[in-house]
C-alpha cells in the first residue's frame, strides 16, 4: 500500500527527497525498489544532500556498501546488493550490525536479502514514467509487510 505518492521530474527532485525525509519519522532503514535505471542512487544521492551530506555519494556496487557523513557527524550507510550470489554475502558483511546500529541505512535491491531485512523499515518504489519522470511510492513497514 503507496501512502505517499511522489511524481518527481529530474529537476524536482531535491523537493521531493525532503518530502521522503519528513514522511520517514525515526524509521533508520530505507529499502529502495525498482528496474535498473530508475534512479535508486540518483535518488539516495538527492537524499544525503537533504541531511547535509557533503561526501561523494556513489552505488557501492562493488564493495556492496559506502559510508557517507554529514556536517552534524550523522553516518549513513549506502547498500547495493545487486550482484551478490546470496544472503551470505550481505551476512558476512554485517548488514544486521549496520541494519540495527541507529544509523540511517539506504538499501538498494532489497529483494537478495529478504531474510536479513529488518523489522521496520520505509520502503521506497520508483517507477518509471518518463525519462525525466518517475513515480515514488512510500510506506513504512514492519516484518510480515504490516504497516507502522
Amino acid at each position: 500500500m503507496c501512502e505517499l505518492e511522489l511524481i518527481s521530474l529530474y529537476d524536482q527532485l531535491f523537493i521531493a527527497s525532503k518530502k521522503i525525509v519528513d514522511f520517514s519519522d525515526d524509521v533508520a532503514v530505507w529499502l529502495f525498489d525498482g528496474p535498473m535505471g530508475a534512479g535508486k542512487t540518483t535518488l539516495i544521492k538527492s537524499i544525503c544532500e537533504v541531511y547535509g551530506v557533503k561526501d561523494n555519494v556513489s552505488s557501492p556496487t562493488f564493495s556492496l556498501v559506502n559510508e557517507y557523513q554529514n556536517t552534524q557527524n550523522e553516518r549513513f550507510y549506502h547498500f547495493d546488493f545487486y550482484r551478490i550470489k546470496n544472503e551470505e554475502e550481505a551476512s558476512d558483511i554485517g548488514v544486521d550490525e549496520y541494519f540495527y546500529s541507529g544509523d540511517h541505512c539506504f538499501v538498494e535491491w532489497p529483494s537478495m536479502i529478504p531474510s536479513l531485512l529488518p523489522e521496520e523499515y520505509i520502503y521506497i518504489s520508483i517507477d518509471i514514467i518518463s525519462e525525466k519522470e518517475r513515480k515514488i511510492c512510500l510506506s513504512r513497514k514492519r516484518l510480515g509487510n504490516k504497516q507502522l
